[in-house]
């Protein structure tokens, strides 16, 4: 076992690619909670549509490969997302669920009219913009791990600093307002934090299955608790096991992408948490539902023996 981790580790592109995929999961999961709790999924999956016309943008404007201008394009293009959803449902009686589904579709056209522009240029065909639909999470220098470092610092110490604040806009956002808190401010301030992760995620698993990190294990955690901080770490824990799952794997199978292997990872840890969760779980509620009927059954048994002897002692007092 230890010779087999040694020779995955021996590579210093391998550590740092599982490094990256690691801080990824981690920072996704833990900003993905609070999008899960405030029925936003779709938001993340908005969010990385919206970049693919920045990442084009950046390279049309500067026709250099430059992963820093690329994330920033995306940056840049995932906030002009969110202010258009926040227009949309300000100014219009469109609901926020169709806002975004406006905004994807609209932003992701455009970038597939500007990528196929791009590949059809003359230095198209090394702009390497492709990657960037699906990922390429093999391309990872240290730099970029740096990066990720970076993001999920940033995203932890923002969830501690405001995590109170940010458990009341995500529960009970009405309740949180008669307290006087900001919360047109913190709801903008979690979707620029989701916006971050998003743009950070891209060059790993790409702007298609990047919202999976954000969601799925979210989703995975809150099978098991009730409680919002250990649901977070859970969800951290769940996002990180899935980005080493995926390196691992990739590494050991040759042309196995990284990004949709950690995609289908945490698909899998999901599943078993829908599974097999002590209170939430199918296996649990099956098990509670079997036990409340086979309690009813005896009850009802109980109910007409009882009612049997009560008859039978009349018929005898009868006589």
């Amino acid at each position: 076992m230890g010779n087999w981790i040694f020779s995955i580790l021996s590579d210093p592109n391998t550590r740092w690619i599982l490094l990256g995929c690691l801080l990824l999961g981690f920072s996704s999961g833990i900003i993905g909670s609070f999008t899960f709790l405030r029925r936003q999924s779709l938001m993340g999956d908005t969010l990385a549509h919206a970049a693919l016309p920045g990442i084009c943008i950046a390279f049309m404007l500067t026709e250099t490969k430059s992963v820093g201008l690329f994330l920033f394009g995306a940056l840049a293009a995932g906030i002009i997302a969110t202010f258009g959803i926040s227009w949309i449902t300000r100014y219009s009686r469109i609901k926020q669920d169709a806002a975004m589904g406006i905004v994807l579709t609209v932003f992701f056209g455009i970038g597939v009219v500007m990528l196929t522009r791009i590949q059809h240029g003359a230095s198209g065909s090394q702009s390497g913009l492709d990657k960037y639909l699906f990922g390429q999470a093999a391309s990872m220098v240290m730099t970029d791990v740096y990066v990720m470092g970076g993001v999920c610092l940033v995203l932890l110490i923002a969830c501690l600093v405001w995590f109170k604040e940010f458990k009341l806009v995500s529960f009970d956002p009405g309740f949180a307002r008669g307290m006087g808190l900001p919360v047109a401010m913190l709801e903008q301030l979690i979707l620029l934090l989701t916006v971050i992760a998003v743009v950070a995620g891209i060059q790993a698993v790409g702007v298609v299955l990047v919202a999976a990190l954000l969601v799925t294990p979210a989703a995975a955690a809150r099978c098991w608790t009730d409680s919002l901080a250990l649901m977070v770490l859970l969800a951290g824990i769940f996002g990180a096991l899935s980005g080493a799952t995926g390196t691992i794997f990739s590494t050991l199978v040759p042309n196995l992408p990284t990004g949709p292997v950690t995609v289908l990872a945490a698909t899998v840890l999901f599943a078993g948490s829908a599974l097999l969760a002590p209170r939430r779980g199918l296996l649990a509620r099956r098990l509670r539902s079997m036990q409340a009927k086979s309690a009813y059954l005896r009850e009802e048994r109980a109910t007409l023996q009882t009612l049997s002897a009560q008859g039978t002692q009349q018929e005898r007092g009868e006589m």
